[in-house]
């Protein structure tokens, strides 16, 4: 038996949670006292905030510049998400929650969460890269995407500003657009042409446009996991496989292997669902989202676990 194998084996069993680990799981939570957490749960927590504190120590971020980010969204979300039904949500009530101090609570309830605004470049670019790989008048007879003519009148109906046409505003002009992603380094122009150098908008520059997948993909990465310790059902989707004790040349071929895959399996995922958000646009009921991401980890890691030899 490898111990790499077995460990991805109980991976995919705990990521799942069983009506019995559901249950176990409601119940433990319910029986705590304050201030004792689960220490599975601080040990989790403390591997997760090293590479955050990094980031944090890295663009000057103290502590108490952390802590009072804190101390808002600990309000914030006491607020919304821990009500008693008929009750009105009062100061007392989330300073007893938080540990926030009652006029603290006051002054922060009365304030408008900063949360930024999404950056333009994102809002357009990932509409406009989702077409590009995913209609089929944007591809070519191997299914990748083509070298689009920039303007209509140079090639027909399948033109970069047809494109733009179709997900930007109509005082967005396709030259701003090009130029913006041009910056960021998602295509490049060839003559009257542009072409798309990867098939996902992930910018190779541009801060702001990076600064904002990294909250929004690790936050539905961690709300995922929350889901599921808290035991909701049904669970959500969350796989992973881990090895140690690999060469850089093995790791460099899994990282191929996974971006070869992992864009197939993504451009898959943005057809179908291109295909029923166009269907269900005038369906009744309540609307939801979903965010599917592909990651790969490389490197030294001293939070990782030490691994025993393996076993055969």
């Amino acid at each position: 038996m490898v111990y790499s194998g077995l460990k991805w084996f109980l991976c995919n069993i705990v990521s799942t949670p069983t009506q019995w680990q559901n249950e176990n799981m409601v119940k433990k939570a319910s029986d705590l006292k304050p201030g004792e957490p689960p220490k599975s749960l601080v040990a989790a927590l403390r591997t997760l905030l090293r590479p955050l504190v990094r980031l944090l120590l890295a663009y000057g971020i103290t502590l108490p510049t952390l802590t009072a980010f804190l101390k808002s969204i600990y309000v914030e979300v006491a607020e919304r998400e821990f009500p008693i039904p008929g009750k009105p949500q009062t100061d007392s009530r989330i300073s007893l929650l938080t540990g926030v101090h009652r006029k603290d609570i006051r002054r922060l309830r009365q304030e408008s969460p900063d949360d930024g605004v999404i950056p333009t470049s994102v809002a357009v670019g990932t509409q406009l890269v989702a077409r590009w790989i995913g209609e089929p008048e944007y591809l070519d007879a191997d299914g990748a995407p083509k070298a689009l003519p920039i303007r209509k009148s140079q090639g027909g109906e399948a033109s970069f500003e047809q494109l733009v046409a179709a997900v930007a505003r109509q005082d967005l002009r396709p030259r701003v657009v090009m130029d913006e992603l041009l910056r960021l380094g998602v295509v490049e122009v060839e003559g009257n042409h542009i072409r798309l150098n990867t098939e996902a908008f992930i910018p190779k520059k541009g801060f702001d446009e990076k600064a904002f997948y990294f909250g929004k993909n690790l936050r539905d990465h961690i709300a995922t996991g929350v889901h599921n310790l808290l035991g909701t059902e049904p669970p959500l989707f969350e796989r992973s496989v881990s090895y140690h004790r690999l060469s850089s040349a093995s790791v460099k071929e899994l990282n191929e292997m996974a971006d070869r895959l992992g864009m197939q399996t993504l451009k898959t995922i943005n057809r179908k669902a291109m295909e029923m958000k166009r269907r269900d646009a005038h369906s009744p009921g309540k609307k939801q989202r979903i965010n599917f991401g592909i990651y790969l980890y490389a490197g030294d890691d001293d939070s990782a676990p030490q691994e025993p030899p393996n076993e055969t």
